[in-house]
């Protein structure tokens, strides 16, 4: 179950992951998940076995509890909800013992609060073997949401189903007998903060000391006091001017630059320079007019721009082997790429990366099954910073593997790592099973 959710110079990385063979082995099942620890609640359930057991409905108690993977998101940011099932009110109704992998959980969580509504969670075709008129054992079940409106949140447990299919495909919905069951998790909700969309642009890149240049900015606050300031890389000269924003937010005024030194041109709300209110640096460099004294030689030399390039040590990687019929996580790692950002000025770059389901011998594993767990190095001296991405899934819609923020000045280079980790369904047919994954660097 992956999620989903991650421009100008493409390589594509042939990864064929071709030893993800399954041995065919006997064995056991893999164990549902066990789910978040969010914190456990009982409440009366009413569920309805399948008509084929001739057995009256069953009025009992689940355990259960629901958890997320940010309790305190702003509005706007998309929320995991883990719905865990401790103990279900109903169990395998016949004396015929179920096998592994035959259980599919569905269910709903319900919210409370500051908004309302349910979220659809669903779970992975994974169970252990059921004995004969025994407890359906525990299993977790996943799902997003997005929040709409700040304030607490209330989540609890709600209507679940279970599927199975074996011999006959048969369902056992189970109801919450008085909704909502009790809450067993709260979030905060936070109002999100607006992306700050300021721009500037000059109407030079260059100027003699003591020359004006024109700055003209949009997406300011509309009737704002502006303040346009040269930079001499990460310090503010004493080159300022004052602008005020239009009714559209736009503005363009002029600044005198004197400061030999300059590197760039900001501009800003407030008393102080603030990435939340502010633009730039806008590139500008003040032309040096010294004049050369009598029998001297000006010596003048250019740092040409490089380039943005990525190598690979490698294009093919061969995950480890698992046992048909117990399947679990095929590892290994990715060939480790070189970043090279030789382009000087002060834009960062992003590294993602997605993969295609992996077909095999009349079967396939779904893309959404590969995570992994980027790492970066950066190389001493360089004047970026490179960040790893998250760990999680990579999919068909694919993740960022690693990048580096925009800066007054950027560039070095990179190595780019990561664990990768395929989770191959139980008794996915032998055979050997191969997926592409594509990396691009912008």
């Amino acid at each position: 179950m992956g999620p989903t959710p991650r421009r100008t110079r493409r390589w594509r990385w042939a990864s064929l992951f071709g030893a993800t063979a399954l041995a065919v082995t006997a064995g056991g099942a893999l164990a549902c998940p066990a789910g978040a620890a969010g914190a456990n609640v009982d409440f009366a359930t009413h569920c309805i076995p399948p008509a084929v057991s001739g057995l009256p409905p069953i009025d009992g108690t689940t355990t259960a509890s629901v958890s997320v993977d940010n309790t305190k998101p702003k509005v706007g940011d998309t929320v995991t909800v883990t719905y865990t099932v401790v103990t279900p009110a109903a169990g395998n109704p016949t004396d015929l013992a179920l096998p592994a992998d035959i259980m599919t959980p569905t269910g709903k969580v319900a919210l409370g609060g500051a908004q309302s509504g349910s979220v659809t969670v669903a779970g992975p075709k994974k169970n252990t073997p059921v004995p004969g008129k025994a407890p359906f054992p525990s299993f977790s079940m996943t799902g997003t949401f997005t929040v709409t409106k700040a304030g607490q949140i209330t989540l609890s447990p709600g209507d679940y189903n279970i599927h199975t299919s074996y011999i006959l495909e048969l369902d056992t919905p189970c109801t919450v007998t008085s909704p909502p069951a009790p809450t067993s998790e709260t979030l905060t909700a936070t109002d999100g903060t607006p992306a700050n969309t300021r721009a500037i642009s000059l109407g030079s890149a260059s100027g003699d000391p003591g020359a004006a240049v024109t700055v003209s900015g949009t997406n300011f606050t509309p009737g704002a006091s502006v303040t346009l300031a040269g930079r001499s890389g990460t310090t503010q000269t004493a080159d300022t001017a004052t602008v005020t924003a239009n009714a559209q937010g736009s503005f363009s005024g002029s600044l005198v630059v004197n400061d030999k030194t300059t590197t760039g041109v900001v501009a800003y709300e407030g008393a102080s320079w603030s990435t939340d209110k502010g633009a730039g640096p806008a590139a500008y460099v003040v032309n040096d007019t010294t004049p050369v004294p009598p029998g001297s030689q000006k010596l003048t030399t250019t740092v040409k721009a490089g380039t943005l390039s990525m190598s690979q040590a490698g294009d093919a990687v061969a995950l480890s082997a698992v046992d048909f019929g117990k399947g679990g996580a095929s590892t290994g790692a990715l060939r480790t790429v070189t970043v090279k950002d030789y382009r000087g000025g002060p834009a960062g770059w992003s590294l993602t990366g997605k993969v295609t389901d992996f077909t095999g011998p009349g079967a396939k594993i779904d893309a959404g099954k590969l995570s992994w767990t980027p790492a970066c190095a950066t190389k001493a001296g360089s004047p970026s910073t490179c960040k790893a991405g998250s760990a999680g899934a990579v999919g068909l819609t694919g993740a960022t593997l690693a990048s580096t923020p925009d800066g007054t000045v950027t560039g070095g280079e990179f190595t780019v790592d990561a664990g990768l980790s395929l989770d191959v369904p139980a008794f996915t047919p032998p055979g050997a099973y191969s997926g592409v994954l594509t990396l691009t660097l912008t």
